[in-house]
């Protein structure tokens, strides 16, 4: 399979302007994972909004800066099952996600994670500024409702990590614990009944904090947001990539979202007996 990259070779009338699209799909790729809680089907619609510019299914605007007109295609070329019904919270991510409104979920994710403005979300979505703003309102308390758990922070920074935690802290969540190390991270989620992490990558004694994750992760089955500042690093295509990205430096609005929106769709995880 050819990289997603490479799926606008066959635009030639609009080759320069798709040339510009490139930088801008990795975070696509993100963006379409935390739609859909999973990288594979994910990156299947980024792949077939490409191809469907390629065949001229939907046409580029190209009077949309490039970033803005990519999303704006992304949009144009799918049509995700309206959601409604009722807004609780229990059952799986899929049936979850029925309950809440699409365009709220796609409103929140646009300005708290992709950073777009109100007008370009608006532009993007195809619906007027006021309408985003009742979106973006719906949004928050639809996916906020019922979400509460225990998070660990794994972050060698101080100043970060208490940025973090009064973020976190501030949805209403609890902090089991601040981890600087691989280890510390190890033995504190070992010690405590954690349903999310958030973890650096680089760490204060040199360690990695995949490493750290991996470890924990086989034993435990629990949605995990990557904070770095150096996403391009992960988000090569070449390899499985983490669904859940944060760049630094952040916004805490964007922090705030996207851990709403990982709860969101993580299945419940089962409690464990902390470690005596």
């Amino acid at each position: 399979m050819l990289p997603l990259e490479s799926s606008f070779e066959g635009v030639r009338d609009h080759m320069p302007f798709s040339e510009s699209f490139k930088p801008h799909i990795p975070y696509l790729r993100r963006y379409a994972r935390l739609l859909t809680g999973e990288q594979a089907s994910g990156d299947a619609l980024v792949r077939d909004a490409l191809q469907a510019a390629v065949t001229g299914a939907c046409p580029i605007e190209t009077e949309l800066p490039p970033r803005v007109a990519l999303y704006r295609l992304f949009h144009a070329s799918w049509n995700e099952p309206a959601a409604g019904g009722d807004a609780g919270m229990a059952g799986s991510p899929q049936e979850r996600l029925t309950r809440i409104p699409a365009k709220a979920r796609q409103a929140l994710l646009l300005t708290a994670v992709e950073g777009f403005s109100s007008r370009d979300a608006a532009i993007i979505l195809g619906v007027s500024r006021d309408d985003l703003d009742r979106l973006l309102v719906d949004a928050q308390q639809s996916i906020e409702t019922g979400l509460r758990t225990r998070v660990l922070i794994i972050e060698d920074e101080p100043v970060v990590a208490l940025d973090i935690e009064a973020i976190v802290a501030e949805s209403g969540h609890e902090i089991a614990g601040i981890a600087r190390t691989h280890q510390e991270a190890v033995d504190l989620f070992g010690s405590a009944d954690i349903s999310l992490v958030l973890a650096d990558i680089q760490l204060a004694d040199g360690s990695s904090g995949i490493d750290a994750v991996n470890e924990i992760l086989q034993d435990a089955d629990v949605p995990v947001i990557f904070i770095t500042a150096y996403p391009e690093r992960l988000l090569t295509g070449e390899r499985p990539e983490p669904a859940y990205l944060i760049t630094k430096p952040f916004m805490p609005e964007t922090v705030a979202a996207t851990v709403s929106q990982v709860l969101f769709f993580a299945s419940p995880v089962e409690p464990r007996e902390p470690a005596q």
